[in-house]
């Protein structure tokens, strides 16, 4: 079995609940969907993930290892694209019988049911509710511009975020962030989070 990997990377969460953590990023090629300004979306992906290699658990595992390269358990954050299309029961098992400590980012359209509790879930959604079909999340994270209102969950979870959709244009970014403040003051279950590790400058 082999897994179509974009990027392994050694960074800091940016965003959530753990932001500021130091994690490894494991990026997996293709996504299921075209994240745009003139869509549901609201904005432009800005994450290249079509490029990739394919990989065998064991090169995965080495690239990971290599990656972490500390004592601890390797904190280790499947993101994408989405990765639910590839992480399946196998990947997990052979994730935990390695020590790993696993994270999910998933925009929530394809099931979960393969991850255990022990797997954090964190989702961020792209689509309308009706088409969500992730079993669970941890926390939500709903990227908002100033044009999109404050979100109507169809899954509950322990944490709720906003976070200010980027741009390169200084004005606009403002704009989404200055919006995402008044609907989190209006709205006091969310919670504000923004991209930090691109304030960070680290990748």
């Amino acid at each position: 079995m082999t897994y179509l990997i974009n990027e392994c990377f050694k960074s800091l969460q940016g965003e959530g609940i753990y932001a500021g953590a130091a994690r490894v990023f494991l990026r997996f090629s293709a996504c299921n969907l075209t994240c745009s300004a003139d869509n549901d979306a609201g904005f432009d992906c800005d994450t290249e993930f079509t490029s990739g290699t394919k990989m065998s658990w064991d090169e995965v595992k080495h690239m990971v290892e290599l990656s972490w390269s500390n004592s601890y358990s390797p904190q280790v954050v499947l993101t994408g694209g989405e990765p639910l299309l590839q992480v399946d029961e196998h990947f997990v098992k052979q994730a935990h019988d390695a020590g790993w400590d696993l994270y999910v980012e998933t925009n929530g359209t394809q099931t979960s049911s393969q991850l255990p509790e022990s797997v954090w879930v964190s989702v961020s959604p792209k689509t309308a509710e009706h088409t969500l079909s992730v079993a669970r999340a941890d926390e939500l994270r709903y990227v908002r511009n100033h044009t999109q209102a404050i979100p109507k969950p169809r899954l509950k979870a322990d944490y709720y975020f906003l976070s200010p959709a980027w741009s390169d244009d200084e004005q606009e970014m403002q704009l989404n962030l200055r919006h995402c403040i008044k609907l989190v003051r209006q709205n006091p279950k969310w919670r504000l989070s923004v991209q930090q590790h691109k304030l960070w400058r680290v990748q």
